[in-house]
């Protein structure tokens, strides 16, 4: 069971250090990344977000504790509903799926059935209530698993174009950066 002083940690404003600082507890296997990542589901969203944006940290500044849960991560990623952690968990597969992501990362992505991760991704994509910073992180995903998935590029470039006026500037932006990587 998750330490009671992380939940009331959680409950709590916390600042970039004290979330890099939480990050670093957890590398420590002080507790669970298990745990953490079901925390993100917490019907308090405050305290969901908490726990997303110290597990975006796990993944960027101590991904050896990450991977052991990476599959578990991808299996609960579709369910994420709170818009504040869905900006962290959508970072998150964008990182994983990057090409220079590790060696571990690409083997579990090439042996895991993405199809619902990309049909999540879509409908977040399109989704009007979704920020733009989340769009973001879906329009590197999409594009990270266009190899995978053929039918991608052709999908996402019709998305693309029919978001791109409806969106702001820094999505044309993106969607500019996006169309050279699909090239």
């Amino acid at each position: 069971m998750l330490s009671y002083s992380l939940l009331d940690t959680l409950k709590t404003t916390l600042q970039k250090s004290k979330v890099e600082k939480l990050a670093s507890i957890a590398a420590e296997q002080t507790f669970s990344v298990r745990e953490l990542i079901d925390i993100t589901f917490h019907q308090d969203e405050q305290i969901a977000f908490r726990a997303a944006w110290i597990l975006e940290n796990i993944f960027s500044l101590h991904q050896d504790r990450f991977l052991p849960y990476a599959s578990y991560f991808l299996v609960k990623f579709p369910a994420q509903n709170n818009l504040s952690a869905r900006r962290h968990y959508s970072k998150i597969l964008a990182l994983m799926t990057k090409k220079n992501a590790s060696a571990a990362l690409k083997e579990l992505l090439a042996n895991y059935d993405t199809e619902s991760l990309v049909n999540t991704v879509f409908s977040w994509l399109i989704d009007e209530k979704v920020p733009v910073a989340i769009k973001s992180h879906c329009l590197n995903i999409l594009a990270n698993l266009h190899t995978k998935h053929s039918w991608i590029k052709e999908e996402l470039i019709q998305t693309m174009d029919f978001l791109v006026d409806k969106e702001s500037i820094g999505f044309y932006a993106k969607v500019k950066q996006i169309r050279k990587q699909l090239k």
